[in-house]
Order: structure tokens, then C-alpha cells, then sequence
């Protein structure tokens, strides 16, 4: 349990009897507000046109987000969001100690909402016992008892940022604006600058990324097609290639490195932190990705990007940001559905997109 079942049971009765008498008007201006946080890259990015929505709903309140460490750098480059409190249950905040200490501090903020857009039932019991009036999200995992505001889920199959909007949307906050948007960190860009500059790309050089890897191997491109992209792309002079990526994608990175002349590839995987892999996307002339964090970050900073999609669906997470895309995908029967097979013996989805395909898309872009 979060605090102990005897403590717990003791705070939440209270805490139900309080939340009978104090419940504000919904409709009251939007003054001290928090969001919960998503976990992951892409669905972050995904939920970027809320915190617009929720800003433009009040451009004078404060809005606050509160999230795991590991995505922090990619909430602080979301530019409607004033403060990112970070929050581990797992690392950081797994001991009921240190729950305990956060606990407080939500409380000495005195949030007026908060829009849950993460479905954990702890998470909406440590808003509940923070004593935030107006607790809004789906009552999913039982936690229905915990929200002032139950939003029921958006229609199957919608795009997983509409689904965020929904939350915020069912409260009676307009939305005017669906694209994501990232910001890059002025610092983080002069950074990648001198790093590309030291890789021996010239400034004002145009290059193109390709990244590797991805979450799970079901949405990855063979490497081997990798290797023969940057053959195909050093042959016919098209542009530079910077290999971005994770610390655990040096080896890619290696085997992709030595398949094009030295002068033509670079590799950047596991040098540079997400702020600089921002700032390394919107230099970049286009970039290769398959459906990943990486190909939302570049989408969100407004570069063009070649989309790889195999066993993913574009109407649920296609990117959704101001750069153009070029999506790739075919239909080899079991990918007709979004499939989350990760066992799968033979990716059919992702070998079906060919490396001639993906060097027009590339040469699109450039001219």
C-alpha cells in the first residue's frame, strides 16, 4: 500500500469528508494547476497540446507537471509548462519515507486541479491525500472513488493525443490547437553545434539523421537496411549522415558506421542528452526513424521526417507535429491492427519497407 493500510484508511476517510465540503466551481479561473504525467517519450510529446489548451484556457495561471526524471528534459522543452516537479515512485520515491516528504509538498502548493493523464491508481491516491480539490482523469484501475471528475475514455482507435486532449477537453477546457511542439534549450543547441562541428560537419553542412533503435524490436528496421541506406545515400552524395541514438544503440551505431566511407557517417548514440537530441533534430535536414520517441522529437521541433511504421497504426500514433512527414507502411495482413506481438518471429510489417522507398523519401525532403 502507498502509506500503510491504517494510515492510509485514516487519511482518505478524512480526506472524503473534506472534499464533500470544499469542491470548487469548475468553471473558476484555472490558478495553480497540475498536470500527472505520461512515462514515455513519444506519449509526452503526444501530450504537449494540452498543457497549450490549459495555458490559452488561462495565460495568467500556473501549471505545473509532474512526472518521472527520466522524461523531465522533454516536459521542460514543452514551453506552457512553468514548473516540472519529478516524481519516481519506482527509484527516487519508492520508500513510503520519501512518498511521505512529496506527499507534503504537494500539499504546501495548494493546487486548485490537477488533470490526470497518467491511469495509475497511486498516483491518483497521492493527489487525493495531497488535498487538491478538483481531481480530474479516467476512473480507470478502480480509482474512480479518487476523481471529482470522471472523463470517460476517448472512442477506440482515436490518436493517443486526442485521448490526452479528451481529459482536458470533457472539463469544458477548449481546444484550439492539436499539433505537439517542443522548444530547444539555446545551451543544448550551442552544445550539439560544437559536437557536429568536432564530427567534422560544417555548420551550415546539411546532414541527415537516422535512428536506429526503438522501445522494442517489433517497430525496429532491420539494421542491415540501415547499412545499405547509408551506402545508397553515400553513393549518390545526398547528404551527410549522423546516426543518433541510446548508450545501448552504440553497437548499431558501430555496425552502421562501418558499412559507409568515413567521410560520409557519423555517430552521435549516446553522447548527447535529450535536450541535445532536440536541438540535433531541428538541424537536421530530415530524419529516419521508425514510430519512436526520437521521430516525435524531430516531428515536435519542426524538422521533416521519414516515418517507418510496420506494426503500429498512423491513425494512433502517427507523428503530429509541424515538420512534414513522409510515412511508410504496408499492409502485409497481420499489421492491420495495431500489433503488439513482440515475440514475433518475423517482423514481416518492417521488412516490407524497402531501402530504395526510404532513399526517395530521404531525396524529397532534401531538394
Amino acid at each position: 500500500m502507498f502509506l500503510g493500510t491504517k494510515m492510509c484508511f485514516v487519511l482518505v476517510l478524512g480526506k472524503w469528508k473534506a472534499d464533500r465540503k470544499k469542491e470548487l466551481n469548475k468553471n473558476t479561473i484555472m490558478a495553480n494547476v497540475l498536470v500527472v504525467s505520461v512515462n514515455w517519450m513519444g506519449d509526452v510529446i503526444f501530450a504537449s497540446p494540452v498543457f497549450r489548451a490549459l495555458k490559452e484556457a488561462d495565460p495568467g495561471g500556473r501549471l505545473t507537471c509532474m512526472g518521472p526524471a527520466r522524461v523531465q528534459p522533454v516536459l521542460e522543452s514543452i514551453p506552457f509548462i512553468d514548473e516540472v516537479l519529478a516524481y519516481d515512485e519506482r527509484d527516487t520515491h519508492r520508500s513510503p519515507w520519501r512518498r511521505w516528504r512529496f506527499l507534503r509538498e504537494l500539499k504546501t502548493r495548494r493546487f486548485d486541479r490537477v488533470f490526470l493523464l497518467h491511469r495509475s491508481f497511486s498516483r491518483a491516491l497521492l493527489v487525493f491525500l495531497a488535498g487538491i480539490p478538483q481531481r480530474v482523469g479516467r476512473p480507470t484501475k478502480g480509482r474512480g472513488w479518487l476523481l471529482t471528475h470522471r472523463v470517460i475514455s476517448a472512442p477506440q482507435g482515436s490518436h493517443r493525443s486526442d485521448g490526452y486532449l479528451h481529459i482536458v477537453e470533457a472539463f469544458g477546457v477548449p481546444v484550439r490547437d492539436r499539433q505537439t511542439i517542443l522548444t530547444v534549450d539555446p545551451e543544448a543547441d550551442r552544445r550539439v553545434k560544437h559536437l557536429l562541428v568536432r564530427k567534422g560537419l560544417q555548420e551550415t553542412e546539411p546532414f541527415v539523421v537516422i535512428n536506429p533503435g526503438g522501445n522494442w524490436a517489433l517497430k525496429q528496421w532491420p539494421l542491415t537496411n540501415f547499412r545499405t541506406l547509408v551506402r545508397r545515400l553515400a553513393a549518390k552524395k545526398t547528404a551527410r549522415v549522423v546516426v543518433s541514438g541510446a548508450p545501448k544503440d552504440r553497437h548499431k551505431a558501430g555496425e552502421i558506421l562501418s558499412s559507409g566511407p568515413a567521410e560520409a557517417v557519423v555517430s552521435v548514440a549516446g553522447e548527447i542528452t535529450l535536450k541535445e537530441l532536440a536541438a540535433l533534430m531541428r538541424r537536421a535536414a530530415v530524419v529516419v526513424s521508425a514510430d519512436s520517441g526520437p521521430l516525435h522529437v524531430a516531428n515536435a521541433v519542426g524538422t521533416p521526417t521519414v516515418a517507418l511504421f510496420g506494426p503500429t497504426r498512423p491513425e494512433i500514433t502517427a507523428p503530429r507535429g509541424a515538420g512534414k512527414v513522409r510515412l511508410l507502411r504496408r499492409d502485409v495482413g497481420c499489421n492491420r491492427r495495431a500489433c503488439y506481438h513482440d515475440g514475433c518471429p518475423e517482423p514481416l510489417c518492417m521488412r516490407a519497407i524497402t531501402v530504395e522507398e526510404v532513399v526517395r523519401a530521404v531525396q524529397e525532403h532534401i531538394r
